[in-house]
């Protein structure tokens, strides 16, 4: 049962929830495999539209988490509930692990694109062809880039699903409607 007065969370914070999700999980659908690989080969990413529309979704998600953080600071309180510390525990690390992810996966792709010299290409025709701001920076050279992007975004994936199989236990099993307080309203 919630021990807050609020049931579910305010309508912006379930609208940024829903359209971050939906982001991320079509970010990954059209993620091209071998991009990096691709590139080196010549490709120009504007003449496939599954790169084009994985960057934008990619940028989508990053903006749609700063906003969301923001928010954050500012909203209503939300809705607080019952639950086993350990659960409440994992909850917290669940929820930090993938607001971290939310913004270093989209930071990765940009450094994987601007060390390797490849294009940002979003829809719309807008391209940024040179990013030396991080060609050119001391973090370039620390890692394959485009490996650490790929790697978490793997594991983003199965994060949220997690999130998504414990939000689906709280609903069917303890019924303490953890689910419905983030919702869509119809």
């Amino acid at each position: 049962m919630a021990v807050s007065p609020r049931s579910v969370y305010d309508p912006l914070s379930r609208a940024f929830h829903w359209l971050t999700a939906a982001a991320v999980l079509a970010a990954f659908v059209l993620g091209p495999e071998h991009f990096g690989r691709q590139m080196h080969d010549g490709l120009d990413p504007a003449t496939r539209w599954d790169i084009v529309t994985h960057e934008s979704l990619g940028v989508l998600v990053f903006v749609l988490t700063l906003l969301r953080l923001v928010w954050v600071a500012l909203r209503p309180a939300r809705p607080r509930f019952e639950m086993a510390g350990w659960m409440s525990a994992v909850s917290h690390l669940v929820h930090g692990l993938l607001w971290l992810l939310m913004l270093a996966v989209p930071v990765t792709a940009m450094l994987a694109l601007g060390s390797e010299g490849h294009p940002l290409t979003l829809l719309g025709g807008l391209r940024v062809n040179e990013m030396p701001f991080i060609a050119q920076s001391a973090l370039a050279p620390m890692a394959d880039w485009g490996e650490v992007h790929g790697l978490l975004g793997d594991i983003i994936l199965n994060l949220a699903g997690l999130h998504a199989a414990a939000a689906i236990y709280h609903h069917l099993v303890l019924k303490d409607g953890v689910l419905r307080a983030m919702a869509p309203r119809g």
